[in-house]
């Protein structure tokens, strides 16, 4: 019998007294998922580390994140999340995520990367309080961009539900099923494009920042990257999405831009 890796992080976090810094509140972690804090400033970081060096088929991996009102919390990985080849079993990701009044949380994993006949099923579920604010930043591969590898077969779904008060503010799915690649050249889906990236802003007063977003974009164009991006704002939120030949350029261009509308510099495992 096959061995499959399940592994399962949940963290509460909540500030320490009344407008204190955040703090751990509780922690538990299972199979090859971990959690580090490394040292970085008033905001504190959780960085996933993934032990197994991997995703491969049929396993399944959870986040579990609380944070009480008035936290403020980055959570980033230790580097790139591989998703092996799979010879039928479907691979899921799960994360959910409460945020609660006034708490504001900064989603900024380093990117995905899928291996030819990947097969991958991942969830993002954000329930906000009514002042609470989201960053969320996601990067996908499609292939090894330095063995300029296709994705012959494969299955990728990633599907993104926000609610804030209990309602439904922003759902999201994208689905590509079979030869991944042939699908991205296709003009109406990827243009050619082998990675892509989403970054979500669901704070309070993030639909009026969309023409300062587009500012941003323009200073960052470089036309010789081959990198497509637009950003646009509703119903108050405001999403930006990147498509672009490779994942590299793609990436550095993301992590400028995240900065320059942050204010504040990536976490540091985004610079090693």
């Amino acid at each position: 019998m096959r061995q499959r890796s399940m592994g399962t992080i949940r963290l509460a976090v909540g500030p320490s007294g009344e407008g204190g810094p955040t703090r751990l509140r509780d922690l538990a972690e299972s199979g090859p998922s971990r959690l580090r804090f490394p040292r970085v400033g008033d905001v504190p970081e959780a960085v996933l580390v993934n032990t197994a060096g991997g995703i491969a088929c049929g396993d399944v991996f959870h986040v579990d994140l609380d944070l009480a009102g008035g936290s403020d919390l980055v959570f980033t990985t230790t580097a790139a999340e591989k998703i092996y080849r799979s010879d039928g079993p479907e691979s899921v990701i799960e994360n959910r995520v409460r945020i609660g009044e006034g708490a504001r949380l900064a989603w900024l994993p380093q990117e995905t990367i899928l291996f030819d006949h990947a097969r991958l099923r991942r969830r993002f579920e954000v329930d906000l309080a009514a002042d609470a604010g989201l960053l969320a930043v996601e990067i996908v591969a499609f292939g090894r961009a330095a063995r300029r590898e296709r994705i012959g077969q494969g299955l990728f779904v990633d599907a993104w539900r926000v609610r804030r008060g209990g309602r439904l503010a922003y759902a999201d799915t994208a689905l590509l099923e079979g030869p991944v690649t042939d699908l991205l050249a296709r003009p109406a889906i990827g243009g050619g494009a082998g990675a892509a990236a989403t970054l979500l802003d669901a704070s309070p007063g993030a639909e009026p920042r969309l023409e300062e977003a587009r500012a941003i974009l323009a200073g960052l164009e470089r036309p010789e990257e081959g990198i497509e991006a637009a950003a646009s704002a509703w119903n108050g939120h405001l999403v930006l999405r990147m498509l672009g030949p490779i994942v590299g350029p793609l990436r550095e261009r993301m992590a400028r831009f995240t900065a320059a509308y942050r204010g504040l510099p990536m976490p540091r495992v985004w610079q090693t």
